[in-house]
């Protein structure tokens, strides 16, 4: 498929396809540097957080030996989101002969052109083997003594779907440098029966993640099953989902308990409980650890990747998500929430109007810091549909 700079790719769906559903950094993480480890031909990495530590460090390592044995290598890191990767991690990188860009590099200047990030998180090898969910390359992924890992869900994809997967990143590269990435044919064999299209957000340019969330939900027959670390969806996504539970459908929301990176996007979500709760949606919080996994479920479809399915996400990030419509990987998804549901505190609206005092102020003032904070940077663009907040 060509790469338009102007204008980014469209997909359609491809069939013959296998997914893997990874649970946590210490399965994902083993199986990427893996397959990086035997690439021959070709590495391509886009992601948004990436720390220096020991995850870095051991991706830093591999992308270089890949590239000392002759693997072309190519990373766009978001500038905000590897504020955290330190000069001499850059050097490696640099001197170990990895082609890297940093995606709209922050500038006193820019206004508020600073507030459009890549929150891509995406890998793919030698045109075969492609991965996507929401971990990054930091230690918040990986587990260790001191602290629990993050919840995270990333999937390991075979077969022709990964051919688009190369051409987003393509076409990222290109509009980002200027510079054309020169690929190879890619033997788009079928790895198994599964189809599988990618979507993903590009600004107000492209919203393939959001438009076909919000036709899967509203289209749903039994099961609508949300997982997503920051909840401050858009009202057409909100209206949607208390429609389906009014109509019948099994719509649960897997949201952040006490443990959360951003407890004021938290608080913010919240405000919207009283609401779906009143029309039927279960609402679980997860209470070991922080949940940041990003799955939509519905029926046989899912969606997996880096998009919250938020109002961020429409106005300015770019996000890729892997759709998949398969009976098979549902089953997999539906057990791997399952076991994150039994896990989780679940809220009744029975007794969500009786919380303390002060979680319902930190909900409306967060809630009004969230609604000056959308009214201020979108002001002279034209208003998003169903933006407002009120149910």
């Amino acid at each position: 498929m060509p790469t338009l700079r102007n204008h980014p790719p469209v997909f359609s769906w491809r069939e013959g396809n296998h997914f893997e559903l990874l649970r946590d950094g210490e399965q994902f993480f083993p199986a990427m540097l893996a397959d990086i480890a035997a690439a021959r031909q070709l590495i391509l990495l886009e992601m948004y957080l990436v720390e220096t530590g020991s995850v870095a460090d051991r991706f830093i390592t591999a992308l270089c030996a890949a590239a000392a044995r002759g693997a072309a290598v190519y990373l766009i890191l978001d500038d905000f989101g590897a504020r955290g990767l330190r000069r001499e991690d850059r050097m490696r990188l640099e001197l170990g002969g990895v082609a890297v860009h940093f995606y709209n590099p922050l500038g006193y200047a820019q206004w508020r052109r600073n507030f459009m990030r890549d929150h891509r998180k995406l890998l793919v090898v030698d045109g075969r083997i492609a991965y996507t969910g929401g971990a990054g390359l930091a230690d918040q992924f990986a587990p260790a003594d001191a602290r629990p890992a993050w919840r995270e869900t990333m999937v390991r994809i075979t077969g022709p779907v990964v051919s688009d997967w190369q051409a987003l990143f393509s076409a990222a590269w290109e509009r980002g440098t200027g510079r054309a990435i020169a690929l190879a044919p890619i033997a788009t064999l079928a790895q198994g029966k599964e189809w599988g299209r990618v979507s993903h957000n590009h600004g107000m340019q492209q919203r393939d993640i959001s438009r076909n969330a919000l036709n899967r939900v509203r289209n749903a027959q039994h099961r609508v099953w949300l997982a997503t670390a920051y909840f401050v969806p858009p009202l057409k996504l909100r209206r949607a989902l208390r429609r389906a539970a009014w109509r019948g459908v099994d719509v649960r929301l897997l949201l952040p308990g006490p443990h959360t990176d951003h407890p004021a996007v938290r608080h913010a979500g919240r405000r919207f409980y009283a609401g779906l709760l009143r029309q039927g949606v279960r609402i679980f919080e997860y209470q070991p650890r922080f949940t940041h996994s990003k799955m939509l479920l519905c029926d046989d479809w899912s969606s997996i990747g880096s998009s919250n399915i938020d109002r961020w996400t429409l106005r300015w990030n770019l996000e890729a998500n892997q759709e998949i419509d398969s009976a098979t990987t549902a089953a997999a998804a539906r057990r791997m929430l399952e076991q994150d549901f039994a896990q989780c505190a679940e809220l009744s609206w029975q007794t969500w109007p009786h919380r303390p005092w002060y979680r319902r102020g930190l909900e409306t003032f967060w809630g009004w810091v969230d609604r000056a904070l959308e009214r201020w940077l979108n002001r002279g663009k034209p208003p998003l549909p169903g933006r407002h907040d009120h149910d």
